[in-house]
C-alpha cells in the first residue's frame, strides 16, 4: 500500500464525540490514509496545532468545527511560512457552518473528509481587520451581530441556524443602528446602519445572506449596509433568497475604513472585535484550501 502524506485534523473540543466522524476517520484509515488527531481545549490549541503540523510536514490540516474553528486555524496557517504551510480542510461541525455551506461542503460527515484531504487546493483569499485580526468568511456589525453574539447555547443546539431570526425577532425591542461612516476606493457611505456584512464569504447568522455575490478569490471584499428603518422585511428578504433590497447599500472593495463615533462591535466569524475604527484589507490568495467542484464562490 502506498504511503499517503499526513492529514492533522484538528477538532473542536464539542465535536469530538461525533460517532459518524470516528466512523469516516476509521473507514478512510482502513484505506491507507494517514489522518492524526487534534482536539483543542482552550484558546490557543489551534495555532499550537497548526505549528505542530508544520512541524510534521503535514500536507493538509483539517479544520473540524464551525467558523470560529475555521478562522482560528486558517488565521494560524496565514501566519505561517508559505513555503511549508499545509492545504486548508474543512468539516463542518459547528451549529450554522455559514462558510461550509457557502462553498458546498458535503454535510455527510466520510465525503466531507475526503474532500478535506483529496480535494482540489484552490488559492483563497482572507480579510484582515486592523492589522491583528482575520476573518476568512464575513465581518458583521450592527443589530446582527449582537443577535449572533447574544443566541443562547441552548437553542442553537435545538434549533441550528434558524435559532439566530428566532432570537432576533425575541430581541426587536433593542433594535438601535450605529453611526459611522465606511470609506474605500471611490466610495464614501455615512449615516445609521442597521446591519453592515463585510463578506469574503456569502451568509452569517444561520444562513443569512448578506454578501449574495462575494467570491473567495477575486482580491475583493463584498459590502452590504443595511439602512432600512425596518429590520424584519430585510430578514425575510435574505431568508427567502430575495437580493433586490432597496434597503441596503451594497459595494465591492479591496480595502476599506469603518469610523464611529462610538464603539461597536463586529463579528469577525463569530469573535467579536469592539472599537471606533476598523481597517479592513483583502490578503489576496493568502491560503490553499480544498473545495468542491463547481464551488460558487470561486470566480
Amino acid at each position: 500500500m502506498d504511503n499517503k502524506p499526513l492529514t492533522l485534523l484538528i477538532l473542536n473540543g464539542k465535536g469530538a464525540g461525533n460517532e459518524d466522524l470516528r466512523d469516516a476517520i476509521t473507514a478512510l484509515r482502513e484505506q491507507g490514509f494517514d489522518i492524526a488527531v487534534r482536539v483543542t481545549f482552550e484558546k490557543g490549541d489551534g495555532d499550537r496545532y497548526v505549528k505542530e503540523a508544520i512541524a510534521l510536514r503535514a500536507e493538509t490540516v483539517v479544520a473540524g468545527g464551525g467558523d470560529g474553528t475555521i478562522n482560528e486555524i486558517a488565521t494560524a496557517l496565514a501566519a505561517s511560512d508559505a513555503e511549508y504551510r499545509p492545504v486548508l480542510g474543512i468539516l463542518p461541525l459547528g451549529t450554522a457552518n455559514d462558510f461550509a455551506t457557502s462553498v458546498g461542503i458535503p454535510e455527510e460527515m466520510e465525503h466531507a473528509l475526503r474532500l478535506a484531504i483529496q480535494g482540489k487546493a484552490h488559492a483563497i483569499d482572507l480579510a484582515r481587520v486592523n492589522q491583528s485580526h482575520y476573518f476568512i468568511n464575513m465581518a458583521t456589525g450592527g443589530f446582527g451581530t449582537r443577535i449572533t453574539t447574544e443566541t443562547p447555547e441552548k437553542l442553537k443546539s435545538a434549533l441550528g441556524g434558524v435559532s439566530y431570526f428566532i432570537h432576533g425577532l425575541m430581541r426587536m425591542d433593542t433594535l438601535k443602528p450605529d453611526t459611522c461612516e465606511i470609506s474605500g476606493p471611490d466610495f464614501a457611505w455615512q449615516g445609521d446602519a442597521l446591519v453592515i456584512g463585510i463578506g469574503n464569504g456569502r451568509q452569517a447568522g444561520g444562513g443569512q445572506r448578506l454578501c449574495p455575490s462575494a467570491l473567495i478569490n477575486d482580491g475583493r471584499l463584498d459590502v452590504s449596509i443595511v439602512t432600512a428603518q425596518e429590520l424584519l422585511p430585510t430578514l425575510l428578504h435574505s431568508l427567502t433568497g430575495d437580493d433586490d433590497n432597496p434597503g441596503i447599500v451594497t459595494t465591492q472593495l479591496a480595502s476599506l475604513t469603518i469610523r464611529s463615533p462610538h464603539e461597536m462591535t463586529f463579528n469577525l466569524d463569530g469573535e467579536p472585535l469592539s472599537g471606533r475604527e476598523f481597517v479592513i484589507e483583502v490578503m489576496a490568495g493568502a491560503l490553499s484550501c480544498r473545495l468542491p467542484p463547481q464551488c460558487d464562490l470561486l470566480s
